[in-house]
């Protein structure tokens, strides 16, 4: 009976909530292409969109610097979303995000080893790399959580995963440094979206298109699985292989982001917390509703870090920063008792 009622279809309640976070979402896209150091009018968003043959001007803009930074920034915020909100059921840790458990470090460490030993390495090469660093780095995490053998609190899981964020960081400076690549690595750090292009969004549309296709999949084992385990095997679940898939997911979500704008942390622990407050427990929503409310969150911070100090760019790490800090603090003093 519990099988059956967790395969039941969601409720219009849902549906409606999933619609209106849509159209929350096309129109702060349209927002984001239209506002910047030079506003473009909405028939122009329009024509550089839905008429190839018009170019010139400020429809040329559009296509070629707005359009793949938007893009960008949709990808990443509903790739670094999902990937918190697979983490944090997976873990049943309020606390888990990519930025905070080590992912992010290790491809940024990674990062900075590839340009210090393959300077002809391309874009492709530098999102393997980043997948590389992101699964060692949650490996590290895990593995010093682990030592004592007892259940994986999630105050020892953020510890370990600010130990080895801290020394993966000064592994990432002191190779930028020695090998003077500083500027270079900061480019990808900084968390920003300036400079994405067609390319670039070519090679990591596949990967993050795919991987949140296999995590909606996977959606209703990870709800239960972020139950009770026991419960998992109980009901005929192979949780050692579905909790592998899930992380191969996370690392290459957490990886393709990184290796587009750097690292960005806290989005992966505020947007499935706001979430659940309107889908409930059930990751079969919570995972597209993540999706598409880290696509306008990421969205709303690109366009306020653009808009902040005209000309002048604010980078996207920093807002998200700003907003996320305070809501992981409250999360500390409110929601670690009643996960742990």
């Amino acid at each position: 009976m519990k099988t059956q009622a967790r395969r039941k279809p969601l409720n219009y309640s849902y549906t409606l909530k999933l619609l209106i976070s849509m159209i929350i979402f096309v129109a702060m896209f349209a927002v984001a292409i239209r506002l910047g150091a030079k506003n473009v009018s909405l028939s122009d968003i329009w024509s550089a969109v839905f008429q190839p043959e018009q170019a010139g001007g400020d429809i040329s803009i559009i296509r070629e610097l707005r359009l793949p930074r938007e893009v960008g920034a949709v990808l990443v915020g509903a790739a670094l979303a999902v990937a918190g909100a697979i983490m944090q059921g997976l873990t049943r840790n309020p606390l888990a995000d990519p930025g905070l458990l080590g992912l992010t470090a290790g491809a940024n460490a990674a990062l900075a080893v590839s340009f210090a030993f393959i300077p002809a390495i391309g874009y492709f090469g530098i999102m393997l790399a980043c997948f590389i660093g992101a699964a060692c780095g949650v490996m590290l995490v895990f593995g010093i959580a682990a030592l004592r053998r007892q259940n994986l609190s999630p105050l020892r899981m953020v510890l370990a995963g600010s130990a080895v964020s801290a020394l993966l960081t000064a592994v990432a400076e002191g190779i930028s440094l020695q090998f003077k690549i500083s500027k270079n690595v900061s480019m990808w750090t900084s968390g920003g979206l300036v400079g994405t292009t067609w390319g670039q969004i070519q090679f990591i549309t596949p990967v993050i298109a795919i991987s949140l296709i296999f995590a909606f999949g996977l959606s209703r084992q990870l709800t239960i699985l972020s139950l009770n385990e026991g419960t998992a095997v109980g009901l005929g679940l192979k949780t050692t292989q579905i909790k592998l898939i899930l992380y191969v997911l996370i690392t290459l979500l957490a990886g393709a982001s990184v290796a587009l704008v750097g690292n960005v942390a806290f989005i992966g622990l505020m947007i499935p917390h706001l979430v659940r407050l309107f889908a409930g427990t059930d990751y079969r929503a919570i995972l597209p509703l993540a999706a598409v409310t880290g696509a306008t969150f990421m969205l709303f911070a690109d366009t306020f870090g653009r808009m902040i100090n005209v000309p002048f760019e604010t980078p996207v790490v920093a807002i998200v920063a700003m907003l996320g800090l305070p809501f992981f603090l409250f999360i500390v003093r409110k929601g670690v008792r009643s996960f742990s």
